[in-house]
């Protein structure tokens, strides 16, 4: 089967899981190259071997000009419409090495951010190759003393790392809870829950900050197993924090509002203090009952839904009222556990964001 070579670009995208609009696809003799760090879409390359095999015009000549011929993926979850952008020339063995030389010139400004990224602890488990598509991905921005760079309310959009400078934590009042420096990361607990940005972040002095979308974090976080365990260590770093202060609270029995303390932040919780209780939701009509032995999830039922079903369920919650009350009967003390916690919060966070 003979493939026509082509550059196409992505002009238009709605709730694709995978790609962005400006992202280029490359066919270049029978090989497909997608967009940097970014996983295969199979309905995706079955459009483009359509395309590229079959006899549909990349451009269009109309009244002595030319439109360009726009095209769509089949479509899963959401879809794209990408067009053609330019042919592969580099046929001879000198276009491929001015081609190759093309691409590290362009490639340099990513280099530098990339030999950034090394310095910083969290990414020191990646190879070279692999912090250049991750720097790809980044967006790099400057901020200058006293600007905000997130603020509380914003909606969960990127996760930030701190490539040089400082920055503060300020609560509603503005008092400062706490200054971030190089290497720091945030924004990381809106991305995980899909709540609202809860303090604001500002420049304690001018510093450069690398972003990444919440889009472009689930692929690095998939790809880079390295990078996904740092994440939920942060995670459980924070919720930890937020635990000592209420352990007390725990210790003889809690009740409030989901809307205040979510049902996955109390769950880790209950874990991480290793709490043997009954957590019980009201949602409207709707209850809610998980068991928990010594921090580990032994029941769950919500919604004519057991076990871990129920689980994923409930930590998609966001209005309601709860109430944990310390000890179990000898019956349920014997119940077994239903999977390994963590695994379990993982999981039902990759719904959570599936959900939104």
């Amino acid at each position: 089967m003979q493939f026509r070579n082509g550059v196409f670009i992505i002009t238009e995208e709605r709730h694709c899981p995978l790609y962005n609009v400006g992202e280029e696809l490359h066919v270049d003799s029978g090989i497909l190259k997608l967009p940097a760090a970014k996983s295969t879409c199979l309905i995706l390359t079955r459009d483009i071997i359509e395309l590229t095999s079959g006899d549909i015009a990349y451009e269009q000549y109309r009244q002595g000009s030319k439109k360009k011929t726009k095209f769509e993926c089949g479509g899963c979850t959401g879809i794209i419409r990408f067009e053609f952008k330019k042919e592969k020339e580099f046929a001879t063995i000198q276009m491929k090495l001015l081609a190759a030389v093309d691409r590290r010139e362009k490639l340099k400004p990513v280099s530098r951010f990339a030999s950034l990224l090394r310095s910083i602890d969290i990414f020191q488990p990646l190879s070279d190759d692999d912090l250049l598509d991750l720097a790809t991905l980044l967006i790099f921005e400057d901020y200058n003393w006293g600007l905000p760079i997130i603020q509380k309310g914003d909606a969960a959009s990127s996760l930030f790392i701190i490539i040089s400078g400082k920055v503060e934590v300020l609560d509603e009042d503005g008092v400062t809870l706490a200054e971030m420096g190089r290497g720091d990361v945030f924004g990381e607990m809106s991305l995980f829950s899909g709540d609202r940005v809860t303090t604001t972040i500002m420049a304690l002095e001018p510093c450069q900050i690398a972003s990444l979308s919440q889009k472009n974090f689930r692929h690095v976080s998939n790809r880079f197993p390295a990078l996904q365990v740092f994440f939920y260590k942060r995670l459980v770093s924070r919720i930890t924090t937020i635990n000592d202060e209420r352990a007390e609270e725990l210790s003889s029995g809690m009740v409030g509002q989901l809307a205040d303390i979510p049902p996955l932040e109390l769950c880790q919780m209950i874990n991480s203090n290793q709490k043997t209780g009954c957590l019980k939701l009201e949602v409207g009509d709707k209850k809610a009952t998980l068991l928990f032995n010594e921090g580990e999830l032994v029941y769950a039922t919500y919604n004519s839904k057991d076990g871990r079903e129920a689980f994923y369920d409930v930590l998609v919650i966001r209005d309601g009222r709860f109430k944990f009350v310390q000890g179990l009967s000898k019956r349920d003390a014997k119940l077994d556990v239903l999977g390994g916690f963590m695994g379990m919060l993982m999981e039902g966070m990759k719904r959570i964001d599936d959900e939104d």
